[in-house]
């Protein structure tokens, strides 16, 4: 048996090139059967007054079932979409910042599905809202310098006094004099350099302190 050879088509490509079209559709569909999960456990509501009744079990059925089903469904939407949003900006806007905007959406999402699903379950969200607020509070002043490195790259990503690829060189007090390299990452937390000693990773707040200029010639590490 003689086997023709020819150009070999891979199927594992292909497949994934269907999902990545179809994978949108997937995510506008959930929204729409969460928006209608919603509206169904609305209606249930309307026929008891809460779920510790006795009266009324099928409505108070639907009401929780449906409820439930919102919490599914506007989950998965928020990942899919939050997601497609990240693969459609990052060709135009590089790699971090359509990654803030995927975090951005996933955080939107989260908070919006929590406060709606609680609505519905009738859970009295200012109390739980008052109780986050403090917890924030507390879990701020235990992050500072976690929180002021994250506030920090975002302000490095906006601004962009530099990109991927430049070279350049860092002049602070924090950094211990100067240091210099080709930028090859601008995280959310780290600045990462290619040094003539290797990567390395500084901190996005002592990079916004610093003073940045353009690294000579004769510095620049080989890549």
């Amino acid at each position: 048996m003689q086997v023709h050879d020819g150009p070999q088509i891979d199927l594992s490509a292909q497949v994934a090139k269907v999902r990545a079209k179809t994978r949108p559709w997937k995510s506008i569909i959930s929204l729409v059967l969460a928006i209608c999960a919603a509206s169904a456990s609305g209606w249930a509501h309307g026929h008891f007054r809460d779920f510790f009744a006795t009266t009324e079990v099928v409505s108070q059925l639907v009401a929780a079932g449906t409820a439930v089903a919102f919490c599914v469904f506007a989950s998965g939407a928020t990942i899919g979409l939050s997601a497609k949003a990240r693969d459609v900006l990052e060709p135009v806007t590089g790699t971090s910042h359509a990654a803030i905007v995927r975090y951005a959406l996933v955080l939107i999402g989260a908070v919006t599905t929590l406060v709606v699903t609680l609505e519905l379950f009738h859970i009295p969200v200012g109390q739980l809202l008052l109780g986050g607020a403090l917890t924030s509070v507390f879990v701020g002043i235990a992050a500072q310098q976690a929180l002021s490195n994250v506030f920090a790259g975002l302000v490095l990503l906006l601004a962009r006094p530099f990109k991927v690829g430049d070279s350049i060189k860092l002049r602070a007090g924090a950094l211990s004099g100067e240091i210099g390299g080709t930028v090859t990452e601008i995280g959310i937390t780290y600045l990462k350099l290619t040094t003539p000693d290797g990567v390395i990773s500084v901190p996005n707040s002592q990079v916004l302190n610093a003073v940045v200029g353009p690294l000579p010639p004769s510095q620049v590490p080989e890549r």
